[in-house]
């Protein structure tokens, strides 16, 4: 059997040839699931903006379902989903313009990673020494600067650890 092409978009796999990869990369169900996989990425303010100016969806109203599913031209929101996506759409507007005012001029991101690096480096060498630089400040090491973590939707990983250390109970067995 020879080579095989999987797309991840359809979630089908193929054998790989120059006509078969056209044939679907050109095919109504690989737009179809490409269209749907880049509009879950979509931001809010742009998915209120589409659904305004649609007419809401007869079928939908009155069934509850829609043959044309997502690809339907015309709305499948109600009155109450538009109000929550406006809301949400303030809600970030507000939260953007928040974390723009309370940015300090003097210190950004590359800023905080060199005192960082620097920090590191310092306690690598010299023991348990702090920079002077870092002792004016008096920060603590798990300060993030708050460019950081106005990110939404940040992993578990790259959250920084809470303030009096992760909770560890002393009768905890490791399998």
């Amino acid at each position: 059997m020879g080579k095989r092409y999987y797309c991840d978009y359809c979630d089908r796999s193929f054998q790989d040839n120059m006509h078969n990869r056209k044939k679907h990369l050109n095919g109504v169900q690989h737009h179809r699931a490409k269209k749907a996989w880049f509009d879950h990425f979509r931001d809010t303010s742009a998915i209120l903006y589409d659904e305004q100016a649609k007419k809401p969806c007869r079928k939908f109203l009155l069934k509850g379902i829609c043959d044309f599913g997502p690809n339907c031209r015309f709305s499948h929101m109600s009155e109450e989903d538009l109000a929550f996506l406006k809301r949400r759409v303030e809600d970030e507007r507000q939260h953007r313009e928040d974390s723009e005012d309370g940015v300090t001029p003097g210190r950004t991101i590359e800023e905080w990673l060199s005192r960082r690096d620097k920090k590191r480096s310092a306690l690598s060498s010299k023991g348990d020494v702090q920079t002077k630089e870092d002792s004016d400040e008096g920060q603590a090491e798990g300060d993030v600067p708050p460019q950081l973590l106005s990110i939404p939707d940040l992993p578990p990983s790259l959250l920084p650890p809470p303030r009096g250390g992760w909770k560890v109970s002393a009768n905890t067995e490791w399998g």
